[in-house]
């Protein structure tokens, strides 16, 4: 009897697809003991009383199937939170989704709302997540490509994606990799375009509090016109530093919710149930917490870009999130993913090749992603190393 090539039964719909990079990296950091500055996540916990809060959640009891939309003070909460920060109104029991992180919000995004055959424009570099899940879902992709040195939205380029078969806009600011804040000015044309071809728009706003200098995060929902047709997602994985807790939500109107709900409730239907009233503590109460983190990490960003502009490289310095761009090209590997592979060796440091978030195979090609979401010893031990080594090929 004939063996059957495993691979022979893997579902058309995931071919093509690679393992998730950071997964790649993280385990490359754990075999040779490198610092990890390439995947996204802090060293250090979020606050004390949000974990008491879970933990108080555990033993009062809350274990068992929470209602698939989310519990009620975690809607509540999230909906006082989009009307504090940004004036958005929201009815908690029917324009607020909890979702499995704002990774599970995607997947159940795209999954309601592209058809087989739609096109789905997406700014480049992405999140690898998205183009996963557009691919699942049918969809074609559209890249809108930010060019390095600045990275800026190009809203003639974004005109020019669309077709008559473009259906969804898929956005995210502040942007991972590049770290770009959207302006105002960039979301008006995003809004504009949204408009006249009637797009549905699905913004990942996970970054949303952790924005540096004199940026500003602007929701989409809130221009003129856009409440309507935008989706908006977030989680506190990032802004409350649990990361692998996986709490997120989608708010937006009654009808995008509730489709992203149709597809939910067949992904994961609920989890989290002690957590979910752990975070709804987190956002009624910790508000300090993201403003302090913020403030800590643009200082952390302003020492790795310090440290990394004394190395051979290019260094793109964010207006948000966890993470610094470099462009390796001058030391001489084929790619970033070439140098990346080498530097847990020459250097005893792990990054992230900014490639694996690109169609366009030449812009991302030496570009390599740096987190600084990490403790400050860890950060200047890894610049120090990178220092003593010889990095060249």
């Amino acid at each position: 009897m004939s063996r059957i090539d495993p691979n022979d039964r893997l579902a058309d719909r995931l071919r093509g697809i690679p393992g998730t990079i950071f997964s790649q990296m993280s385990a490359l950091a754990v075999r040779t003991g490198a610092l990890n500055l390439g995947q996204g996540f802090p060293d250090r916990d979020g606050p004390a009383s949000v974990v008491e809060a879970a933990v108080e959640a555990l033993r009062s009891g809350r274990n068992q199937y929470p209602p698939g939309i989310g519990v009620p003070e975690l809607r509540h909460a999230v909906a006082a939170h989009q009307a504090r920060h940004y004036g958005i109104e929201l009815d908690p029991d029917r324009q607020v989704l909890a979702t499995t992180g704002a990774t599970e919000g995607i997947a159940a995004a795209l999954l309601a709302l592209v058809n087989p055959g739609d096109e789905v424009i997406v700014l480049e570099p992405f999140y690898d997540s998205y183009t996963a899940m557009i691919q699942m879902a049918g969809g074609v992709r559209r890249p809108v490509t930010l060019r390095a040195p600045d990275f800026r939205l190009d809203a003639d380029e974004l005109r020019a994606a669309v077709t008559g078969r473009t259906t969804t806009i898929l956005l995210n600011s502040p942007h991972n990799p590049t770290g770009t804040v959207l302006t105002r000015d960039e979301l008006r044309a995003v809004a504009e375009v949204a408009q006249e071809h009637d797009l549905v728009v699905v913004t990942d706003e996970v970054y949303e509090h952790l924005v540096f200098d004199h940026h500003e995060h602007v929701p989409l929902a809130t221009l003129p016109g856009m409440f309507d047709r935008t989706l908006s997602l977030s989680s506190a994985g990032k802004t409350f530093s649990f990361t692998g807790w996986k709490v997120g939500w989608a708010t937006g109107p009654d009808h995008l919710v509730r489709a992203v709900e149709a597809a939910k409730q067949w992904l994961t239907f609920s989890s989290g149930a002690p957590l979910q009233p752990a975070v709804a503590h987190a956002l009624d109460h910790e508000a300090g917490f993201y403003t302090g983190l913020a403030k800590e990490l643009q200082a952390k960003r302003d020492g790795l870009c310090e440290g990394l502009r004394r190395l051979d490289l290019d260094v793109f310095e964010p207006e948000g999130t966890y993470f610094v761009t470099t462009d390796v090209s001058r030391y001489g590997y084929e790619d970033g993913l070439a140098f990346c592979h080498a530097l847990p060796d020459r250097a005893g440091v792990v990054a992230i090749p900014s490639q694996a978030f690109y169609d366009d195979a030449e812009e991302g090609r030496h570009q390599v992603r740096w987190a600084f979401c990490k403790e400050q010893e860890v950060l200047d031990e890894g610049v120090r190393r990178l220092l003593s080594a010889d990095l060249h090929a």
